[in-house]
């Protein structure tokens, strides 16, 4: 079992993809910051996160050290991610973000750094049907706040598509 920290936009969009529960049903745990639950998830289906497992961590005080620390070096990220990072950071954790920038500070403070595309393919290894995967991913990419990259998104869409399509041939 990994420790995944996410970031607000990746919860976000399982949640536009409808696929919340079923990311959940990984053997992965999922953490955020308390200060990101608090700013961004609290009055936003925080409920529901919590109930489909999600652990808020309470930072300790050198963990908000070491994010004023990388806030410093990069201040246009916000507080919440900055503690999404040094969580990450200290408890050995994978973060999961879609922002470039804070996927530039993780690559160069070697901390493992994934996005939406790798969970969903994650997912799949783990047994999420593709034609789940596949109007989650097109929920996701119809959305005017979606930032994925349309050829590594259309990629897994085919791959989708064509294994959805060979699921439903059988043999007469």
């Amino acid at each position: 079992m990994d420790l995944l920290v996410s970031d607000t936009s990746v919860l976000v969009d399982l949640r536009r993809g409808s696929l919340l529960k079923a990311a959940f049903g990984l053997p992965d745990r999922f953490v955020v910051p308390d200060l990101l639950y608090e700013r961004d998830l609290r009055d936003h289906g925080g409920d529901e996160l919590i109930g489909l497992g999600l652990v808020v961590a309470d930072l300790t005080g050198e963990q908000v050290e070491l994010a004023q620390v990388y806030k410093r070096e990069q201040p246009a990220l916000s507080s919440p991610d900055v503690f999404a990072l040094a969580l990450a950071k200290t408890d050995g954790a994978t973060l999961l973000t879609g922002d470039k920038r804070l996927r530039s500070l993780a690559a160069r403070k070697r901390i493992a750094c994934h996005g939406l595309l790798w969970l969903l393919d994650e997912m799949h290894l783990g047994g999420v049907a593709a034609d789940a995967l596949m109007a989650g991913l097109q929920a996701i990419r119809t959305h005017p706040r979606c930032r994925l990259p349309p050829r590594e998104v259309n990629k897994r869409l085919v791959g989708y598509a064509l294994e959805a399509s060979a699921c439903d041939v059988r043999p007469a």
